[in-house]
């Protein structure tokens, strides 16, 4: 299973399409807002990446009108950024590959955000938003390890191993695989180890998280 299906696969699928929005739906709601009320009181807060369920098709959408909720309303320091995660994928037609871009979470915005009522308020009632990801009404952030894998940005990981530590590869295809650290590169938050695989050692390189001194 690829990383990504790791990370949404415990994610509820939106259960609406854009044509099943009617022009005066009412999508958004007083009764589930989160109970945020000490959190508003500290502005001081550390922005957080959250997962926002959409109706499928309405994601730029959804990124376009939060974007001018966000500007008319001077929120800029509740909602730092809205990503709607894009890859490219090749197709061939008539022999010909062709190159498009395709969302890699259809269905799903990103928000980066300080989670207050206010700012719950303003993204829950975006139109084409049908809620946040977490159980019941609290929204659960992603953790450091999910933003890194998912791409969203690359944040600095403490590091407890040097070059010669012994250590566990803790996630990914060589889960649970012993290695020594070879190279460490701190700009790009990678580390280099060699595991023994069918009777001989191997370089493998991996991301700081995915590997734990022992």
């Amino acid at each position: 299973m690829s990383d990504k299906d790791d990370i949404m696969e415990n994610i509820e699928q939106p259960e609406k399409d854009a044509s099943e929005v009617s022009e005066n739906e009412d999508l958004g709601s007083d009764a589930d807002s989160a109970d945020m009320s000490s959190t508003e009181k500290d502005g001081s807060d550390q922005a957080k990446w959250y997962v926002v369920h959409t109706y499928s098709g309405y994601e730029n959408k959804v990124k376009v009108n939060l974007e001018k909720s966000i500007e008319n309303q001077g929120l800029e320091e509740l909602i730092y950024e809205i990503k709607v995660p894009m890859e490219e994928i090749v197709e061939v037609r008539n022999g010909q590959k062709k190159l498009r871009q395709s969302k890699v979470f259809p269905g799903y915005v990103m928000v980066k955000m300080v989670m207050t009522d206010k700012s719950w308020y303003i993204v829950r009632n975006t139109r084409g938003v049908t809620g946040f990801v977490g159980p019941g009404s609290k929204p659960i952030p992603l953790t450091d390890e999910e933003v890194v894998t998912m791409g969203m940005e690359r944040i600095p990981i403490k590091r407890e191993f040097e070059v010669g530590d012994h250590v566990r590869v803790t996630n990914g295809a060589l889960e649970n695989f012993i290695g020594v650290v070879q190279e460490v590169n701190m700009d790009q938050q990678r580390v280099k180890i060699s595991v023994s695989m069918f009777g001989r050692d191997t370089p493998v390189e991996l991301e700081f998280f995915q590997v734990k001194k022992i």
